[in-house]
């Protein structure tokens, strides 16, 4: 084998175990969307208040986000995703074993952070590899890992809560940890690949703290790093926000158990599948400017149908068209994000994760407030609206971008 060869089979490897990773990570973030009713009767308080298990966690991603950007460019992007994902091990465990609401709450807290480290540190490697003409496609793969998660958590977190306690939901997250930390520890310590050793070489010389504060301050000054972060935190406030309370609405609205409401959004990570299988079609097919439309589009479709109601099944293909739209919009979204600096892409996709969470975090504290108070509909078409005018918005700058490359861009 060609050592040509032989280092594309170690990205693929490497690739597959970082996807690994990020199932557990989605899993872990899914994870309380079905089970909010049966949290809110065993702890005694409203589904909005539940909610918080979901916000919390997402709170804490998007702020720790500043802190693994640096730390991954300086140490090793694999070696901070490997002990991310052991210390998930004991967050998962804390949390199946909590014995209140705030407890739950904390290790929610600490399992977000520790979550917070594996796909932004994980795409950016990536960017550091793989040529912008194959990373989309490339990231596509990688993302089916964190699609698998989606379905899994939510799936998952439904059928325990129906016919166990939702405790061993995060008993199977634990064990989904350990699988990674295991194969990831001994990939990040270069047994089987020699990335680490050459992030460990660059550790010596790696700049300082106000060199990273420098480094924020230079990203979040231009123009086209501006116009992605807003756009992933809008993006994360309407479709998440909207997300996390489908399998409430399905229970509440229609009676069906907490497994079925859990198979219902889980048929969003299905649609991201669909996407990934044909990313490279596409993109090829349509362009950038095309998917970011189309994304729209059927996030449209997905989020109206669900506002609209009359039967829980349809929520099914509802669920589906939601995330086959979302990835053809948070796909080029993330391979743009992996250009904005190449010399500081741990630091620049971590900062565009953490405005996506934040985003989302804030779209769930307040569609909690909506579930309580006026229902889950009119928070379903507030997002339909918002997601259609977000693709539009977006579409049209990267049509200027395109007409107007800068220095350093992939045009």
């Amino acid at each position: 084998m060609s050592a040509a060869a032989s280092l594309e089979t170690g990205h693929q490897r490497t690739i597959l175990l970082l996807a690994l990773a990020a199932f557990s990570s989605a899993a872990s973030m899914r994870a309380c969307d079905a089970m909010l009713p049966a949290l809110a009767h065993e702890f005694g308080a409203t589904p909005g208040q539940a909610a918080r298990t979901i916000s919390a966690f997402a709170m804490s991603y998007g702020l720790t986000q500043m802190f693994y950007g640096p730390l991954g460019d300086r140490y090793g992007k694999l070696r901070v995703v490997a002990l991310a994902v052991a210390a998930g091990v004991l967050a998962s465990i804390g949390a199946m074993l909590s014995g209140s609401i705030g407890s739950l709450l904390a290790f929610r807290v600490v399992g977000g952070a520790l979550a917070a480290a594996i796909i932004p540190l994980s795409m950016a490697w990536i960017g550091d590899q793989i040529a912008y003409e194959h990373r989309q496609p490339t990231l596509a793969r990688f993302m089916m890992g964190q699609m698998c998660g989606v379905i899994g958590g939510q799936f998952v977190g439904g059928l325990f809560a129906d016919h166990l306690s939702w405790r061993w939901t995060f008993g199977f997250l634990a064990v989904t940890y350990a699988l990674s930390a295991a194969t990831l520890w001994r990939r990040a310590l270069g047994v089987h690949h020699g990335d680490s050793a050459g992030a460990a070489a660059h550790a010596g010389a790696a700049p300082s703290a106000s060199r990273y504060r420098h480094q924020i301050a230079q990203i979040a000054r231009g123009a086209w790093p501006r116009v992605i972060f807003a756009t992933v935190c809008l993006e994360g406030f309407a479709v998440f926000g909207a997300l996390a309370f489908v399998p409430l609405h399905l229970h509440h609205r229609f009676g069906v158990s907490l497994t079925l409401a859990g198979i219902a959004p889980g048929a969003f990570g299905v649609g991201g599948l669909a996407y990934a299988s044909v990313a490279r079609r596409m993109v090829a097919g349509v362009g950038e400017v095309g998917l970011v439309r189309l994304g729209g589009l059927l996030l449209l479709l997905g989020l109206g149908g669900l506002a609209l109601g009359g039967s829980w099944i349809l929520a099914i293909p509802e669920s589906l068209l939601m995330g086959l739209g979302f990835y053809m919009l948070h796909n080029t979204l993330q391979t743009n994000a992996t250009q904005m600096a190449p010399q500081s892409r741990g630091t620049a996709v971590s900062m565009f994760a953490s405005s996506f969470f934040l985003g989302q975090s804030i779209g769930v504290a307040i569609g909690s407030a909506m579930a309580d108070q006026v229902g889950t509909a009119p928070l379903f078409a507030v997002a339909a609206l918002l997601s259609i005018a977000l693709a539009l918005g977006f579409a049209l700058a990267l049509e200027r971008r395109s007409r107007h490359p800068q220095v350093g861009s992939p045009a």
